[in-house]
């Protein structure tokens, strides 16, 4: 598919991170852009910074994501890209025994199902809406529309805690072929990406020693992952007309260790 200002996107959790490096090169190639994000503040500003659109948008709701959708419409027309980087996880070790007391602690329930609602059924949720209205527009080229999701590596070597969290984005990895198969005849390509450790906002709450040994573990380049490096590669799976029902890894050839 052609990127240019004849297309219009949708970029979830597009305020920050990896998402906000594919808006920002979304927009650098004159694609009208809507940023879908739960952060009002952050959401306005960096739409005014892009030139998008901001649409509030909770992931966990259908009547959120509707309207999302319904203003970004109204706003740039029927989008033909959508990229879903909207997601977060917890860290909770399946069943644990306190150190101190020998208390044994389990995982609850409810904090797991949160992790799977928000990364799977959050991407799935907004998939099928994006899908439906994509199926409304003549083709392009043969091809009337993109779906790329965010996986994770914690999806096939999720750490210690990462139960939940690597859950979700293996159900990710795991629903990409199937759907890609379910919106062939439509012409909709859908494919994922499953970044490893990168720089983003949630990184830069560590500390400077922990990033540079998270670096170091990386074969090549030993660094951590730059978001406009996510960017690139989904803007590839954009252009790329045969790029259709992949998972792909980003994460300079690691592959984590326990903890």
């Amino acid at each position: 598919m052609r990127i240019d200002s004849s297309i219009s996107a949708v970029v979830t959790g597009g305020a920050s991170g990896l998402g906000l490096a594919t808006v920002q090169a979304l927009r650098a190639a004159g694609v009208k852009v809507a940023i879908f994000d739960l952060n009002p503040e952050t959401g306005e500003k960096v739409a005014a910074e892009t030139g998008s659109v901001f649409c509030p948008c909770d992931v966990l709701s259908d009547e959120s994501v509707d309207a999302a959708f319904a203003q970004a419409r109204k706003a740039n027309g029927q989008e033909r890209v959508l990229v879903s980087c909207a997601g977060g996880g917890n860290a909770i070790p399946t069943a644990r025994r306190d150190k101190n007391t020998g208390e044994i602690n389990i995982f609850p329930s409810d904090k797991f199902e949160w992790v799977l609602k928000l990364n799977t059924v959050g991407t799935f949720r907004c998939i099928t809406r994006a899908a439906a209205g994509m199926m409304t527009l003549d083709p392009v080229d043969g091809e009337r529309g993109v779906l790329i999701n965010t996986a994770s590596a914690a999806a096939t070597d999720g750490q210690m805690g990462q139960a939940a969290y690597s859950a979700a984005k293996a159900a990710i990895v795991g629903m990409t072929l199937t759907i890609a198969r379910d919106l062939s005849r439509e012409g909709i390509r859908v494919n994922t990406i499953q970044p490893g450790i990168f720089d983003t906002p949630a990184m830069a709450r560590a500390p400077q020693q922990m990033k540079d040994a998270l670096g170091a573990m990386v074969p090549f380049p030993p660094r951590l992952g730059r978001a406009d490096e996510y960017a690139s590669l989904a803007l590839e799976m954009i252009r790329n007309t045969y790029f259709n029902g992949e998972t792909v890894r980003l994460d300079g050839a690691i592959r984590m260790q326990p903890r």
